[in-house]
């Protein structure tokens, strides 16, 4: 049996209908009954329902250590793709709770339960720090801890020294680090969240990089990689390094939208970013738009690809191809 955490979430109902595609037996974590019907939502966007019957629900939560005790009897192999995302400054609590907290619990159920592998879900946003004369960030990238890193990304770096724990304790790992995850459903969070926003059209662009993947891929590859020898490592997963510009424009092309034609320069981030700490503040509002965003869409960050495709001889999916799929789906639940 495969337990799955997060798997409410895009990338926990992705590997959900990936599993059960190859005839996995599954369980499946959830907090509440009403975000189940966000995974059946998905499997319903590929016509896969008849899959969706098939999996085992088991209501827990990676911060409530008794109600993990349900969750793994009998399970064999775990994917644990549960976590909190939010570059908001007053979320810094919760971060440590259910991404730190939440894996140490994780991590110590898989020991005691002598689970046979672990699959860890981590980001980009853990990876190292660049020393001066280095450009490309890659799995042996160090951390620096002197530097400044958002509580998500402190969070994420604190889950994955748990994860290394576990295998200095016996337990066989497998860790991934995804970069900006792209794909269809889920379309008021997340990336999804983005394209709901991107098929009204933008303005504004700014000249930024970062590397993105196909949700599809990052299934793909997890279960590829728990499936085969492979254990105490961590890979990054990045099919392309992209422009923020230069995806805007491929949304836009597919959308049939205007392009984006203003620049945001870093002035008016900083502006932008500062208003809304202000109205956070005072109207006691959740930051939408805090420092270390307005920060990345000015950074141009490039990843290397280079030890994955290796391992497993992966041939990644275009984001070109990634973006029109999503946009095709996208239209096609407006319809």
């Amino acid at each position: 049996m495969i337990l799955v955490t997060g798997a409410t979430g895009f990338v926990g109902s992705h590997l959900l209908l990936h599993l059960l595609e190859n005839k996995e037996r599954v369980c499946a974590m959830y907090r509440n009954s009403a975000s189940i019907s966000k995974t059946k939502a998905l499997f319903q966007l590929y016509n896969k329902e008849f899959l969706f019957e098939k999996i085992t629900w088991v209501q827990a939560d990676i911060t409530d250590v008794p109600s993990l005790e349900l969750a793994f009897k009998n399970v064999d192999y775990v994917y644990h793709c549960a976590a909190l995302v939010s570059f908001d400054p007053k979320d810094e609590e919760a971060l440590r709770k259910v991404n730190i907290e939440g894996t140490a619990n994780m991590v110590n159920f898989c020991l005691a339960y002598n689970i046979k592998k672990l699959c860890h879900v981590s980001s980009i946003a853990a990876l190292g720090d660049l020393l001066p004369h280095e450009s490309i960030t890659d799995e042996a990238t160090e951390w620096n801890p002197e530097k400044q890193h958002s509580d998500y990304a402190i969070s994420k770096y604190g889950a994955e020294m748990e994860v290394w724990r576990g295998q200095q304790e016996g337990l066989d790992v497998v860790m991934v680090n995804p970069g900006v995850i792209l794909g269809p459903g889920f379309w008021k969070e997340g990336s999804g969240k983005i394209v709901n926003q991107l098929s009204k059209g933008t303005l504004f662009y700014t000249e930024g990089s970062t590397g993105f993947i196909a949700v599809q891929d990052v299934a793909n590859i997890m279960v590829q990689l728990m499936e085969g020898n492979f254990k105490g490592e961590r890979y990054v997963l990045v099919a392309e390094n992209r422009n923020y510009r230069d995806v805007l424009d491929t949304f836009s092309n597919y959308f049939h939208t205007k392009k984006p034609s203003i620049y945001a320069e870093k002035w008016m981030t900083n502006m932008l970013f500062r208003t809304d700490w202000l109205l956070s503040n005072l109207f006691f509002l959740k930051r939408r738009f805090p420092k270390t965003i307005a920060k990345s869409l000015h950074a141009k960050e490039v990843y290397a690809n280079n030890k994955i495709k290796k391992e497993l001889q992966f041939e990644f999916c275009s984001i070109d191809d990634c973006i029109l799929e999503t946009v095709n789906f996208y239209k096609a639940t407006q319809q």
